[in-house]
């Protein structure tokens, strides 16, 4: 019988591979699972993969893809066969996590309090400015605490040479935890005797952290401040996260029309009557959020929330905002961000970009798209970008109209050999897929990370595209003690 690893492909001069070394052997960390996985025969693999989508569907942990003739809803993609990251290699990316999410925060009470970073000429101000989510009308209103983002996803890959990279950082409504708590339930049911070998650690107390976070947030001192989850509502994409969330957590999931605003502050709707809320987990974006600040025609969000937001009656997470600060364009200005305010190297790097705003920069994007990644600033879910190498010349031609006529919008990232690991892209077939990592970042009265986060992997053979929207699936994350 074939041993699953034995046909296994992870052409080292190309790609670096999580599991398998150039020299060709496993990687220390990985040789009990790949030991454990060669125990496996076809049947095996399929009973287990079985096992996993059960689960699944009976939890009904499903995503939404837009615009496909074949049905929206679809039952969130799972790899069977975890990626390790040893605790030496997590502690590296933990602290380099903390440094920049305390960066950030200060760079957002900057911009929004006394622009010294723009008066000292470290970020363009026209960038800052011109950013499609700064928020004018928010100049001078301090958050709670001081804390713009309570709650951070930063996307994170590793190069050619194993290096890790910061992609891109989210800091408005960051999505996806929900998947890594319910990929470790499934990978304990699946494969209970490989947790036996291995010293995992948990990832199942983020709810609790979570909502430790947000009752440390609370303007109010009470001991016991109320806390809601408020989604977009059933349609969003990432509904089941939301109430996946709030179920954990133990608070209540409301929309917009459950909640009131009184005299300058936010009330719930219950069956004993309207209760005070001191903390709103958002998940609608800043436009929707206030029909009398924002958008007049949104149907999602609380008239008046943000006048008792700006009394300092209830706090929101992530602040009103934020949003810049994950802006892509001035993502390439972080490690500059972090010298200037904590007078520090970057413990993590970003990937090398190139601004279409610069000129210098807008000539070299133009001349080498069929070799670029271009992004729109502010798009997510792998959506206005173009990967060069696998685009077209018709395809390249008309992404230059776009960058031409709005510059500012777009970014260049050369096209980045992402780590490759071992992946089923069909029922029992491995192959080497693209991943990154999605850690997720709480912060209250201190930044805390649960140790792992969303390994997602790009199924689709060959592709660099990891985004569920785009035939991406994931994995589940072990941070062992190695």
């Amino acid at each position: 019988m074939t041993r699953l690893f034995d046909l296994y492909d992870p052409e080292p001069e190309r790609f670096f591979d999580e599991v398998i070394t150039r020299e060709g052997s496993p990687n220390p960390h990985y040789e009990i699972m790949m030991s454990r996985f060669n125990q496996f025969s076809t049947a095996d693999i399929r009973a287990r993969r079985e096992m996993a989508n059960i689960f699944f569907r009976n939890q009904g942990i499903t995503f939404t893809v837009y615009g496909v003739d074949e049905g929206i809803e679809r039952i969130f993609p799972f790899d069977l066969i975890p990626r390790i990251i040893p605790a030496h290699e997590w502690s590296t990316i933990e602290q380099g996590l903390i440094q920049r999410i305390t960066a950030l925060n200060e760079f957002l009470s900057d911009i929004y309090q006394n622009q010294k970073i723009l008066r000292d000429k470290i970020i363009p101000a026209d960038l800052v400015l011109g950013s499609k989510h700064f928020r004018r009308e928010f100049i001078g209103i301090t958050p709670p605490h001081g804390i713009y983002i309570h709650i951070t996803g930063s996307d994170i890959i590793r190069d050619i040479d194993g290096s890790y990279l910061v992609l891109e950082d989210n800091l408005r409504t960051p999505s996806g935890v929900s998947y890594m708590l319910q990929n470790r339930n499934a990978m304990k049911r699946a494969f209970p005797v490989l947790f036996d070998r291995y010293t995992v650690r948990p990832v199942e107390n983020y709810p609790q952290l979570l909502l430790k976070t947000l009752q440390e947030i609370s303007p109010s001192p009470k001991p016991d401040p109320k806390v809601v989850v408020l989604t977009p509502g059933v349609y969003n994409s990432a509904y089941f996260e939301h109430s996946f969330l709030a179920q954990q957590m133990g608070v209540q999931l409301t929309e917009g029309r459950d909640l009131v605003v009184n005299n300058n502050k936010v009330y719930t709707r219950t069956t004993r009557g309207l209760q005070r809320v001191d903390v709103i987990y958002r998940r609608v974006d800043d436009d929707f959020i206030d029909p009398l600040v924002f958008r007049p025609d949104s149907m999602l969000g609380v008239a008046g929330l943000i006048n008792a937001y700006r009394k300092g009656n209830v706090t929101l997470a992530n602040a009103i905002g934020t949003g810049v600060a994950d802006d892509k364009v001035i993502y390439s200005f972080v490690p500059d961000i972090i010298r200037y305010y904590l007078n520090e190297e970057p413990i993590l790097d970003n990937v090398e970009t190139w601004l279409a705003s610069n000129p210098k920069h807008l000539k070299h994007i133009l001349a080498n798209l069929d070799n670029l990644v271009v992004k729109a600033a502010n798009e997510s879910g792998g959506y206005g970008m173009l990967v060069g190498p696998e685009s077209t010349p018709e395809m390249r031609e008309k992404f230059a109209e776009k960058i031409v006529a709005n510059p500012r919008n777009y970014i260049a990232q050369p096209t980045i050999s992402l780590s490759r690991h071992p992946s089923f892209y069909n029922d029992t077939e491995l192959a080497p897929c693209h991943i990154d990592l999605r850690p997720y970042v709480l912060y209250g009265k201190s930044i805390s990370i649960v140790p792992g986060g969303l390994t997602r992997v790009a199924l689709k053979r060959g592709s660099l595209v990891v985004n569920s929207s785009q035939g991406g699936g994931s994995k589940d994350t072990w941070v062992i003690d190695f």
